[in-house]
């Protein structure tokens, strides 16, 4: 996928680790070392180069902007801001699950419905209509004897 025009190199996604941590910080408009803190508390994850270096992606400096605003303009605290980021993270999850099953349960109705018209064909032949009018009566002869 080419991301033109976001400043990613050629076919790289927003999950893409290919910053530095320089890069990564004056892009966030953040310290090095406050990306290293972040990392250790858990707050953003970066990846990490084949040397172990931090590599982070345009996403991870999206959150770490949000860090920082959530920080400098909400008040809230480091430990909050990890919360707050766990659970949009679940809910990202959740929402996925959800699509996930609302997809399985619209199958299942399909094949449901598949499954009951092939039925209903195949006995529909055999089926005679009765006028619920009409009383039904049985007549059995006495046994003689």
């Amino acid at each position: 996928m080419n991301s033109g025009g976001t400043g990613l190199p050629p076919g790289a996604s927003l999950d893409s680790p290919v910053f530095v941590i320089s890069v990564a910080a004056e892009l966030a408009g953040l310290h090095a070392q406050t990306l290293r803190s972040y990392d250790r508390l858990g707050l953003v994850s970066p990846g990490r180069s084949a040397g172990g270096g931090r590599r982070y992606s345009a996403r991870d400096i999206a959150l770490l902007r949000e860090v920082q605003r959530l920080s400098q303009e909400e008040g809230v605290n480091l430990a909050g801001i990890k919360r707050i980021i766990e659970l949009e993270n679940l809910l990202d999850e959740l929402r996925t699950r959800i699509e996930e099953m609302a997809q399985e349960l619209h199958a299942a109705h399909v094949a449901a419905e598949q499954a009951a018209a092939s039925v209903h064909a195949s006995y529909r032949r055999d089926l005679v209509p009765v006028d619920r009018r009409q009383a039904l009566v049985v007549w059995r002869p006495k046994p003689r004897g």
